[in-house]
């Protein structure tokens, strides 16, 4: 199954702004692809308000979140991938969502072989009446 992060963070933003709140999104600046001011950057992650008063042409998409932005009065065009996203929450109460920082990407790990299985993969199930 793909990743569940996504959804959620669509959900929550969601969520936050049909309570007149101010949705801010907690990001890892280290993750690969991530394209942000790094002026603004403290102990490698940086806070960046999405409310749609705040920014412009805000896409929750599956893989990324984009959308521009104004930083000290200049316009950028934020690049954040989904993954690199440490948490969604309201600016005024902290509630929301922080999402676990080893998630590792969007695939399972594989499980581990168990030798006492008929095919020495993954364990099935049968039947027993």
């Amino acid at each position: 199954m793909t990743s569940n992060r996504p959804y959620l963070i669509r959900a929550i933003w969601q969520w936050i702004s049909d309570n007149n709140l101010t949705p801010y999104l907690l990001v890892d600046a280290d993750v690969r692809g991530v394209e942000i001011p790094r002026q603004f950057v403290e102990d490698g992650r940086i806070v960046l308000n999405v409310s749609a008063s705040a920014v412009r042409d805000l896409e929750l998409g599956n893989d990324y979140i984009s959308f521009g932005a104004r930083f000290s009065g200049t316009p950028m065009d934020i690049l954040i991938p989904v993954n690199a996203v440490l948490g969604i929450y309201a600016r005024e109460n902290g509630q929301g969502m922080l999402f676990p920082e080893d998630e590792g990407g969007d695939a399972p790990p594989e499980p581990p072989e168990d030798p006492t299985s008929p095919t020495g993969g993954r364990p099935s199930l049968k039947v027993v009446k």
